[in-house]
């Protein structure tokens, strides 16, 4: 992720800052407790897209 972009990016939905947690590949909004997936190398700044971090992790899938 390129610290520029990082530096410029706010979450949509508080315009509040984003850390970046290389490993998951994800931006995450501490505020509103979610993360928008990086893919391919671009950010997916939808809220419908992002995942819940209050939430159950799914079946099968280990917590970040």
């Amino acid at each position: 992720m390129d610290t520029r972009l990082l530096e410029i990016l706010v979450c949509p939905l508080c315009k509040g800052p984003l850390t970046y947690d290389k490993t998951a590949q994800e931006l995450m909004c501490n505020p509103d407790r979610l993360a928008y997936p990086i893919r391919d190398g671009i950010p997916i700044m939808w809220a419908e897209d992002a995942r819940d971090m209050n939430a159950a992790p799914a079946a099968g899938k280990q917590p970040a």
